[in-house]
């Protein structure tokens, strides 16, 4: 299922997913979440639903139909309070079948977060004698995550490694798209505010550039952020360096959120460069490469003090990314803390281990046979994400704590992808960094 001619932000997304099966996930994911779905006997926990139902049982016949005019107008899926638990919201996936259904999946997000790997344990549920199949869950209002939808799927395991025969696809019926995915956004999940500048503030500005590697013999783009009434010359500016640089311009929006956080004073005005990948070079480079972090420390870093008037000191020089940039974050730092004293990891990739390792999460036990280095790390993971990604983001912050590094951590209610990074990103960068 690959999509070609996309721009590396949205295959990133699709990479991670797919590889992993659309990212199955399994019981650690049940305190963000109740301890099970709604369905069967519970089926109609949605007021909605309910009385859609019943209006179909009365015999009424326009009722369908009024019903799919209210959602292609409101948007789906379809969220409403749960009754005595502001906490809470009644969410609920649809779809209208026009051919022959014989089932209708939840493909990732809540519904992996609760079912896990096996799509039966996300399956919808036929209205019948209606072109309406759906499915509701309790969720929590600070929830951002994405998903898709899967009619007539196969049931095959989530958790495989090999392509399965089913085609998931957005959900047509919600306007809200990053990339190639639907995703929903509760009214509390965090960061929403941050995510457009508003015409009246100052904003900064984006330049792309090309930059080629002497060290690496290869070329990226890179994209790089100088914040409002930026000065060439003078006090120098805090650096933020970021990986998977096209998705966190387009699908995090980096500048808007530092444009919003540099106006309400909860970040310094600083500097940031967005790395795009090298063709080809993504996975090899940001799987703790020496020659990329040699690549950042001599040659990346020193041209943006020369050319942006970057900071020269560590503690004000992030290094962050997500996934597999995360990973290579903090291994940038562990290899060069001298040039980044800060990581920001979001849903940092720590299980990784060089092909030739039989034990998994071989950054952390570089951490643990190490002496402390002077680093600052600011990192989260999402409850919906497989086990491996919760468990050993969990792994690497208990023996940073250890160590005695200072860490900034937290578990949001999102799984694996850039919905629900952007939710959190701020929260992350200003934790390690202040005004």
């Amino acid at each position: 299922m690959e999509l070609a001619g996309h721009d590396e932000g949205v295959e990133v997304t699709l990479r991670t997913a797919i590889a992993i099966g659309f990212l199955a996930i399994a019981a650690q994911c049940l305190s963000a979440q109740p301890p099970r779905p709604f369905y069967s006997a519970e089926a109609l926990a949605s007021p909605r639903m309910a009385a859609l139902a019943k209006s179909i049982e009365a015999g009424d016949r326009s009722a369908t139909a009024a019903f799919w005019e209210e959602m292609a107008r409101a948007g789906t899926p379809l969220e409403e309070p749960v009754a005595g638990d502001p906490r809470y919201s009644w969410v609920t996936f649809l779809w209208r079948a026009k051919e022959n259904t014989i089932n209708v999946a939840i493909i990732d997000g809540v519904a992996a977060g609760i079912g896990g790997a096996d799509p039966a344990k996300a399956l919808m549920t036929h209205l019948a004698h209606t072109d309406v199949w759906y499915r509701t869950y309790k969720v929590r209002n600070d929830a951002a995550f994405h998903y898709w939808i899967s009619p007539n799927d196969s049931l095959e395991s989530l958790a495989t490694t090999e392509p399965r025969s089913s085609k998931p696809q957005p959900d047509p019926l919600n306007p809200r798209r990053l990339g190639p995915v639907s995703y929903i956004d509760l009214p509390e999940a965090p960061g929403l505010s941050l995510l457009t500048a508003s015409s009246s503030l100052a904003r900064g500005k984006i330049e792309r550039t090309k930059f080629h590697s002497e060290i690496l013999k290869n070329d990226r783009d890179l994209w790089v952020y100088t914040p409002p009434g930026y000065q060439a010359s003078g006090a120098r500016y805090p650096l933020l360096v970021l990986f998977d640089g096209s998705a966190y311009l387009d699908q995090v929006t980096t500048p808007a959120i530092l444009d919003n956080l540099i106006a309400q004073r909860r970040l310094p005005a600083m500097i940031a460069v967005l790395v795009g990948s090298a063709a080809g070079k993504r996975n090899q480079e940001l799987a703790c490469d020496r020659d990329f972090t040699n690549f950042l420390a001599s040659e990346l870093v020193p041209r943006m003090r020369k050319n942006y008037n970057a900071t020269g000191d560590p503690s004000q020089t992030i290094v962050g990314g997500s996934s597999l940039g995360g990973l290579a974050s903090a291994f940038a730092a562990f290899e060069h803390p001298e040039i980044f004293g800060n990581v920001l990891s979001q849903s940092g990739s720590y299980w990784w281990s060089p092909p030739q390792e039989l034990e998994r999460s071989w950054l952390t036990r570089q951490f643990a046979r190490s002496p402390l280095r002077k680093v600052k790390v600011s990192m989260s993971i999402g409850l919906m994400e497989i086990p491996e990604q919760l468990d050993t983001n969990r792994h690497l912050r208990d023996v940073l704590i250890a160590k005695g590094y200072k860490v900034h951590y937290s578990e949001i209610n999102g799984n694996h992808g850039y919905v629900a990074w952007r939710s959190n990103f701020a929260d992350l960068l200003s934790a390690l960094i202040g005004p």
